[in-house]
């Protein structure tokens, strides 16, 4: 089956990222998730104005040592009026096998706003261009 995720950024796993159980903290890898979502987001919609307002469940199925590659990859899953939200997806890289596995996954759903904050609408074209593909 193809993969329909986008890849979109990797990060090294550093001693820094670590938490209390020698694992990536899992506060650092929400943050990457976000980060990489947000960048997915301005890119799909044109606009850096683009903020989160929502992050789904978020599982850690595996832990994450130091010097282990995570890749970031996500797919559009729903654009509103205002509204985008995409599957975001964490796998843990291995170089030398090329294999990866999820690590974790999550719906994350970014909102497009003018200078003062408010919600305005993501452009028509962008909406047509994914409207059948979510």
């Amino acid at each position: 089956m193809e993969d329909k995720m986008e890849f979109i950024t990797q990060k090294l796993c550093m001693a820094k990222d670590l938490g209390v159980h020698g694992n990536l903290f899992g506060g650092n890898m929400l943050s990457w998730i976000d980060e990489a979502g947000a960048t997915m987001a301005y890119n799909v919609c044109r606009t850096p104005h683009m903020v989160t307002v929502k992050i789904d469940e978020v599982i850690f199925k595996k832990a994450v040592k130091v010097g282990f590659l995570i890749r970031i990859y996500g797919s559009v899953s729903r654009i509103g009026n205002t509204s985008i939200t995409l599957d975001v997806e964490a796998r843990k890289y291995n170089v030398i096998s090329e294999e990866e596995v999820v690590v974790c996954s999550t719906k994350i759903t970014f909102v497009r706003i003018d200078e003062s904050g408010e919600p305005v609408p993501i452009p028509s074209p962008v909406k047509e261009r994914y409207a059948n593909k979510c």
